[in-house]
C-alpha cells in the first residue's frame, strides 16, 4: 500500500458501510490514478458480509494512488485511494534515502478533509469498529536507542501507520493457524499479495547443511509423501466470503440457538388465485407487481395483527421477549450473490397498493445486486418462497433475531374435495417455522392457520384486516 504525505493529498479511509462490519472486500475500481474525480463520484464497488455497495469519493481533485488491487479484503478505517484536492499530477515512486533517516518522530496530525465527511449516505464510519490487532514478533518504539527508532521509521508509513500485508482471508488465517507473522512472508503472487505456498514456505525448515562430505554414493531416501492436493480439472474451490459467509453464520447460530418447530398446512387457495387475476385488471394497481405472494403477504400481516405475539424475538443477554409493534417483513431472495433478506420497512401500515410497490422495488433492487446493508437488518418476521422452484413446502430456518418464518410451496392444480365433489383445484402447502422458546405450539397453530383461513376465502381480508 502506498501512502501520500502532501499536504494537499486526502486519503480516503475505507467506510463502515453497514453496523458492526470490520471489513470489505474491493470488487472493482471505476477510476485509475491521473483520473479526475468530483464530490459525489463512486470510484468503487466493495462487498462486505451483506451486500455490495458502491462508494463515492466525497471531495474534488485527481487520484494520485489506489492503494489495494481488486479482490482485496481491506479493513474499515484503512485508506484505499488517495486524491491531490489540488489537482496535482500523479506522484512517481519516491527515491531510496541515500542515508540512515532521522529518529521516529511523532507523525504530524492528518489534515481533514473541508466539506463533509468521507461517509456514505445514511452510513456512518465508526472508528472504533476498526479491526486491526497488534503483529507479534515486531518491536515497540523506544527512545532508549537511535537504531530501535530508525528500524521501526522503516517499517511506518506518512501516518504512522505499520503496511498491512496483502493477502486474501483464508491465507490470513492459514498463517494465524501457523503462528506465521505475514509481515515476515516474502509474497509471490501478482502485485505482492501473499498465497497460500508463502506461508507454508516460511515454516519449512530449512534443510541441514552436511557436516562432512559423504564417501560413497549414499543410500535411497525415502521420498517424503505428496501433499495432499487436488486436481482443479475436476474440482473448483471457492473462498466462502461475503454474502455466503453471513448466510452460513447467521444459520449456523440460528440452528443452534432457537429450538426449531415447524408446522404444515395445505389449503384451497383457487379464490386467491381468481382475485390475483381480478386485480391485475384493477387500474389502481396498474404497473405494479401483482402475484400470489402479494396476497400472502397481505394474509401474513392480517395473521399478525390477530396475534401480535408472534412478531416477537428474544433477547438473551437481558432475558427478555421482546414484543414489537411494527412489522418489517423480510423477503428471502436468491440473488447471483447469494441468499439476502431485506425487508420492507413498516409493512403493517401499507395499503395493498402501496405494498405491491415495495415488493417490487424489493425485488428489482435485489435481482440488480444493489440491496444495500439498510434494507436487510431489522426484519421482524419473514417469508421464503420456495414454490417458485417448483417445491412443495420446505422446513425453513428461522432468519436470526426473528420468532417465525413462513415457507410458501408450489400452487399446483390437484383433486381437492369442494362442496362435496373431487374437483381440480390450486392449492399449495405452507410451512411456518417458530421460535418455540417465544411461540408455544398454539399461537403457531393460529397464525398459520390464519394464513391459511385468508388465502382459502380472501374475502375475510376486508373482515379481519
Amino acid at each position: 500500500m502506498t501512502t501520500m504525505t502532501d499536504a494537499s493529498v486526502r486519503e480516503f479511509k475505507m467506510p463502515d458501510v453497514g453496523e458492526g462490519l470490520t471489513e470489505a472486500e474491493i470488487l472493482k475500481w471505476y477510476v485509475q490514478p491521473g483520473d479526475t474525480v468530483t464530490d459525489g463520484q463512486v470510484v468503487c464497488e466493495v462487498e462486505t458480509a451483506k451486500a455490495a455497495v458502491e462508494l463515492p469519493i466525497p471531495y474534488d481533485g485527481v487520484v494520485r494512488a489506489l492503494h489495494f488491487p481488486e479482490g482485496t479484503t481491506v479493513d474499515v478505517g484503512t485508506s484505499i485511494i488517495a486524491v491531490d484536492v489540488a489537482g496535482g499530477a500523479p506522484a512517481e515512486a519516491a527515491p531510496a534515502p541515500a542515508e540512515e533517516p532521522a529518529p521516529a518522530q511523532e507523525p504530524a496530525e492528518e489534515p481533514k478533509p473541508e466539506g463533509r465527511q468521507p461517509v456514505l449516505v445514511g452510513y456512518g464510519v465508526a472508528e472504533s469498529s476498526t479491526k486491526r490487532r497488534p503483529r507479534k514478533g515486531i518491536p515497540a518504539p523506544s527512545g532508549d536507542t537511535l537504531h530501535a527508532a530508525t528500524a521501526l521509521q522503516g517499517e511506518l508509513n506518512g501516518h504512522g501507520l505499520r503496511s498491512r500485508p496483502l493477502a486474501k482471508p483464508p491465507v490470513r488465517k492459514l498463517a494465524k493457524d501457523l503462528g506465521v507473522d505475514l509481515a515476515t512472508v516474502t509474497p509471490s503472487g501478482p502485485d505482492g499479495i501473499i498465497t497460500r505456498e508463502d506461508v507454508h514456505a516460511a515454516v519449512a525448515p530449512a534443510p541441514a547443511a552436511p557436516t562432512t562430505a559423504p564417501a560413497e554414493a549414499p543410500a535411497a531416501v525415502q521420498a517424503p509423501a505428496p501433499a495432499v492436493t487436488y486436481d482443479d480439472r475436476r474440482e473448483t474451490r471457492v473462498p466462502i466470503k461475503g454474502v455466503r459467509k453471513a448466510t452460513a453464520q447467521a444459520m449456523v447460530g440460528s440452528a443452534f440457538t432457537a429450538p426449531h418447530v415447524t408446522e404444515f398446512v395445505t389449503v384451497d387457495v383457487t379464490r386467491t388465485m381468481k382475485l390475483v387475476e381480478e386485480l391485475k385488471q384493477d387500474k389502481d394497481l396498474e404497473g405494479l407487481r401483482v402475484n400470489p405472494l402479494l396476497l400472502i403477504a397481505k394474509a401474513l400481516l392480517v395473521a399478525i395483527r390477530r396475534n401480535p405475539d408472534i412478531n416477537a424475538s428474544w433477547d438473551e443477554a437481558n432475558q427478555e421477549i421482546v414484543r414489537k409493534h411494527y412489522v418489517n417483513l423480510g423477503i428471502a431472495a436468491a440473488t447471483p450473490r447469494g441468499l439476502i433478506v431485506p425487508n420492507i420497512k413498516d409493512a403493517h401500515d401499507k395499503t395493498l397498493p402501496r405494498l405491491a410497490e415495495a415488493l417490487g422495488d424489493l425485488v428489482a433492487t435485489a435481482r440488480e445486486g444493489k440491496t444495500s446493508p439498510a434494507a436487510m437488518q431489522g426484519g421482524t418476521i419473514t417469508i421464503t418462497n420456495v414454490g417458485v422452484f417448483g417445491v412443495d413446502t420446505g422446513t425453513p430456518i428461522l432468519n436470526q433475531g426473528e420468532a417465525a418464518i413462513l415457507a410458501i410451496g408450489a400452487i399446483k392444480l390437484q383433486p381437492w374435495v369442494h362442496k362435496g365433489k373431487v374437483k381440480p383445484r390450486q392449492v399449495t402447502t405452507l410451512a411456518l417455522s417458530f421460535d418455540h422458546r417465544l411461540v408455544d405450539g398454539e399461537l403457531g397453530s393460529k397464525v398459520l392457520a390464519d394464513v391459511a383461513a385468508v388465502l382459502e376465502k380472501p374475502k375475510r381480508l376486508i373482515t379481519w384486516g
